[in-house]
């Protein structure tokens, strides 16, 4: 694993131009004449250049720099001419751009240009190919998969804090953490004050299990599937699940949660908290295993479940309802916004009636 970084550590900057629509195809030396410009705006030593013509057509020319390099690749066919100029000389490589705008007629340039350096970035599992998000990540502090089969990453997000991924999917900022269990407490809590005993269902990272401690519940049973979840948030995210790790007031169950809660006699809970993946297989597991969880759950007593993003996924909402207003005969959603999530997040919550 590497040492953790605590600030951005620049080697240079690197910027991309794809010059496209053009129409002429340039000599060699028209190529190694430009190269020899920017390097004398830019204050780069070229020590020496690399050029290969391909045939029928193409043209490819490297020059390496005392600061590093800069590349033309020539695509005639398809009317492009890609340039690439890194550098960790004072001046920013962006001023290529002026130059090659002048020399080479184009009718659009596609430019990207950013600092290479220690810090990553991550893409968002809810991004489209024409809607792409990232996360800017500092350091890397966990990245394994663990005996049950799960993807663990803990990242150091430059705006988050130290955030646990499972499945390349971000389940949990320190930043924002308490937005999402707080709310996610508060969503039963509004329909029933009895705090005294209450069950979770997953919710490896400890937040609803931190948050049930908060509101005096007396008997916590945390049912989690994965152990090795629970230590690495407790290793890297303490101040969200520090202080449950050594209440007597909660008591974890390893394993099948389902499977467990066979045991669990008739009516033991006022509060049933479903933290699963917000997916159509934890929907389908939970409504195959309703009967068994409404049997712990006492008149009165109220079951909630984190249920996803309303906007991005209506139709999954719309089937967590569904199968909660099918053994309940009620549902009620509720909503907020988790800026690392970067939508409104929902919750779903039920009240058994007693009869």
């Amino acid at each position: 694993m590497r040492d953790s970084f605590e600030t951005m550590k620049k080697v240079g900057e690197h910027v991309t131009i794809d010059f496209l629509g053009v129409k002429q195809d340039y000599s060699p030396d028209f190529y190694s004449k430009v190269i020899y410009k920017i390097a004398k705006k830019t204050r780069v030593e070229v020590l020496n250049i690399a050029e290969h013509k391909f045939k029928p057509q193409g043209f490819t020319c490297v020059a390496l720099l005392a600061e590093s390099h800069m590349s033309f690749h020539t695509f005639p066919e398809k009317g492009i001419i890609s340039f690439d100029f890194f550098t960790c000389a004072k001046i920013s490589p962006t001023a290529a751009l002026d130059i090659l705008k002048k020399e080479i007629k184009h009718e659009r340039a596609v430019v990207r240009n950013f600092d290479r350096s220690n810090k990553g970035v991550y893409e968002d599992i809810y991004s489209t190919p024409g809607h792409k998000k990232y996360y800017v990540v500092d350091d890397v502090l966990e990245n394994f998969i663990s005996k049950v089969g799960q993807h663990i990453e803990i990242l150091k997000l430059e705006e988050f804090g130290n955030a646990l991924f499972i499945d390349s999917e971000l389940q949990v900022a320190e930043k924002d953490e308490k937005k999402y269990s707080g709310q996610f407490v508060n969503s039963a809590l509004s329909l029933s004050k009895d705090n005294s005993s209450a069950a979770i269902i997953g919710g490896g990272d400890g937040g609803v299990a931190r948050e049930c401690l908060s509101k005096g519940f007396d008997l916590i049973d945390w049912y989690e599937l994965d152990p090795e979840v629970v230590k690495v948030c407790q290793k890297h995210l303490p101040k969200i699940c520090g202080e449950v790790k050594a209440n007597n007031n909660v008591k974890t169950y390893w394993g099948d949660a389902f499977e467990s809660i066979k045991k669990v006699k008739d009516s033991k809970y006022d509060k049933i908290f479903i933290d699963l993946n917000d997916d159509q297989f934890c929907i389908d597991l939970a409504a195959k295993n309703m009967k068994g969880l409404k049997r712990i759950l006492k008149p009165g007593g109220v079951i909630t479940a984190q249920v996803g993003c309303l906007s991005k996924k209506p139709k999954q909402i719309k089937n967590w309802m569904g199968v909660l207003e099918n053994s309940f005969g009620n549902v009620e959603l509720s909503e907020t916004f988790i800026p690392s999530f970067d939508c409104r997040w929902n919750f779903a919550s039920s009240l058994f009636k007693s009869n």
